[in-house]
């Protein structure tokens, strides 16, 4: 607690008290003279306090004083207590040194009107310079912010009246008035506005910290958050756990990015919210004007409050509603979820101050099949968005390593929705010709070709997948209305070259395969062209594939199966042998599985070109 200040013998003296003094001198004469609380409530409005706190103590003995009770510190701090927001007010040793502050409240309570109407007015010419710099500037909006200021002022004096009635009345607006009124300024796209709480929500572990620094360094830079629009400005960041692990993330973003994490400060060390603190945080950030505050989490700011208590819960919201409203920002709280559900953890009161709400889950065990998605829980004013889901990109920090040599690595997130144009990795589309080019099944269904993706290191929507496999199916099941038969094990149907294959791949997956007469007959075996196997009985080769038609089978005969993959003949090597794999060019590890047995000679998530195989030498 700082020292007081001696008592000014003569105020016209001096030439002006520190504006915080002033509101202490203004309390402190109060106790020392409750007469004059009536006469002070024609000068000031309780919103011309500065600080928070003086607020809460003005409200405290202006009601002490109607009740007929005694106004001094005992019976402020008795009230106080009472009401459970004595810690809110600064604490016994604070409310008992504003005893010591004397002398005329009124004139005290003149430097604090003045401070308050300068600031109202360095607060309207910061907005009307913020307007006419937005990238979507238009001229004579500012004035609506000019009529607020002046209708702010009549309320002010309303309010100043000392009849409680009249400062209600001022403040009703009729339905034109409506227009007057600030809308709300997009921040992140529909997903977060300035001038608001908003809240990421989800289970401990969930990656909820990292869309958080996303978000913030889109913010802090400028750029777009994975496609949706970003106002830059400020950010700071409350770092009340985790502190240690901050920069990592940080570097891991600007090696992604390839730029300074700019306009994002840092304050490594929680703040608790029902501290004294609290107000000294309030004040730095009015004067920084921040367009996002975040903290990180809401836990670690409320020690000792009882979240299931929606009392003691609602003191911490509207104590980070006043940060709020000091500074036009969106205050971003980050909070865990209960054992049980999406909701937030502890009383369920909080969520109605919200403007935004996001739930933030994930699903995976790896970075290489880890999918993390955004849900919009709550959007008090908005549409509500579809999920966002992304991916995870491991980064490896340039010139850091772990005691045993390891490379100390981070991750960045991925947008599996937002992609440039030019690329259609990721795409149903993009999957399709992946999965017919591994010969993966048609007969597959969605929950194998998930783990399929996930065993490959393949990031893929689960909705996309589906298509995937639609498609796949579709074009099968047109294949078989053709030509009576469907090759089960590859992408193109059997006895059809893979041109035709291509083509009406493209036409089929824009139209179900229920739209097909159903009397299509099926083409008989004598139909099937002879240079591609039409004899009866005679082993047909698959277009699509390229190792070499197998030898034997006659008219008449079965084809003899191929040796086993493992067999030590099939490597030349004789009986007992041991089986050489091949390697993949691009990492040199071995080849096994599909991949081997095809002749391909990458795997497929080394080579971006789905990994052609090369041709084979016939035997």
């Amino acid at each position: 607690m700082e020292n007081v200040r001696p008592f000014p013998r003569d105020p016209a003296d001096q030439d002006g008290p520190d504006h915080h003094d002033a509101e202490r001198y203004v309390l402190g004469g109060c106790m020392h003279q409750p007469k004059q609380i009536p006469t002070i409530r024609g000068i000031l409005a309780r919103t011309d306090f500065a600080l928070p706190a003086h607020e809460l103590i003005w409200d405290v003995l202006g009601h002490l004083y109607d009740e007929g009770e005694p106004v001094n510190p005992i019976s402020l701090r008795i009230e106080l207590e009472k009401r459970k927001e004595l810690r809110r007010a600064g604490g016994v040793g604070y409310v008992a040194q504003l005893g010591n502050y004397g002398g005329d409240p009124a004139y005290y309570a003149q430097e604090v009107r003045r401070r308050a109407e300068l600031t109202a007015e360095a607060d309207l010419g910061r907005r009307i310079v913020q307007q006419a710099t937005a990238p979507d500037a238009e001229p004579g909006r500012a004035v609506t912010f000019i009529d607020d200021y002046l209708k702010r002022q009549s309320e002010r004096a309303a309010g100043r009246s000392g009849d409680p009635a009249d400062a209600l009345l001022a403040e009703l607006l009729d339905a034109s008035s409506l227009d007057n009124m600030p809308t709300l300024e997009p921040l992140v796209g529909d997903l977060l506005h300035l001038d608001s709480l908003a809240r990421i929500v989800g289970p401990s572990g969930h990656m909820k910290s990292f869309v958080t620094i996303d978000l913030a360094a889109h913010v802090g830079t400028g750029m777009k958050w994975h496609g949706h629009y970003v106002h830059q400005g400020t950010v700071v960041y409350l770092v009340a756990e985790g502190a240690r692990g901050i920069r990592k993330r940080v570097r891991a973003w600007e090696k992604h990015y390839g730029l300074k994490m700019d306009n994002v400060l840092f304050l490594p060390r929680p703040v608790q919210a029902i501290g004294p603190e609290w107000d000294t945080l309030i004040e730095a950030m009015r004067r920084l004007q921040p367009q996002m505050i975040v903290i990180d989490t809401q836990a670690r700011v409320s020690v000792g409050v009882e979240e299931n208590s929606a009392k003691e819960l609602g003191v911490v919201v509207e104590r980070i509603e006043e940060l709020r409203r000091a500074t036009g920002a969106c205050v971003l709280v980050i909070h865990h979820t209960g054992h049980i559900g999406e909701h937030g953890r502890g009383s369920s009161s909080a969520k109605g101050a919200l403007q935004s709400e996001l739930h933030v889950s994930k699903k995976g065990d790896s970075a290489s099949n880890i999918v993390v998605t955004v849900k919009v829980g709550k959007q008090k004013d908005d549409e509500e968005s579809g999920d966002l889901q992304f991916g995870l990109k491991v980064i490896t920090l340039t010139g850091e390593a772990k005691p045993d040599g390891r490379p100390v690595t981070s991750v960045v997130l991925e947008s599996l929705d937002h992609r440039p144009a030019d690329e259609i990795k990721g795409t149903a589309q993009w999957l399709v010709r992946v999965l017919d080019k591994a010969d993966i099944p048609l007969k597959w269904g969605s929950p194998r070709v998930i783990k399929w993706c996930a065993e490959y290191g393949i990031q893929m929507r689960k909705d996309k997948v589906e298509e995937a496999v639609r498609i796949r199916k579709h074009r099968n099941s047109f294949d078989e209305a053709r030509t009576g038969t469907g090759d089960v094990n590859s992408g193109a149907p059997f006895g059809v070259n893979e041109d035709m294959s291509d083509d009406r791949s493209q036409s089929v997956s824009d139209s179900p395969p229920n739209d097909l007469p159903p009397n299509i007959p099926r083409a008989p075996e004598s139909n099937i062209p002879r240079d591609l196997g039409g004899s009866p009985g005679e082993n047909h080769e698959n277009p699509r594939s390229n190792l070499p038609p197998l030898s034997g089978g006659g008219p008449g005969e079965a084809p003899l199966k191929p040796p086993s993959p493992r067999s030590p003949s099939r490597e030349g090597g004789g009986e007992g042998a041991p089986t050489e794999h091949p390697h993949c060019t691009a990492c040199n590890k071995p080849l096994t599985g599909y991949r081997r047995d095809r002749g391909y000679d990458t795997h497929i998530g080394c080579d971006p070109t789905l990994g052609n195989p090369p041709p084979h030498d016939a035997a």
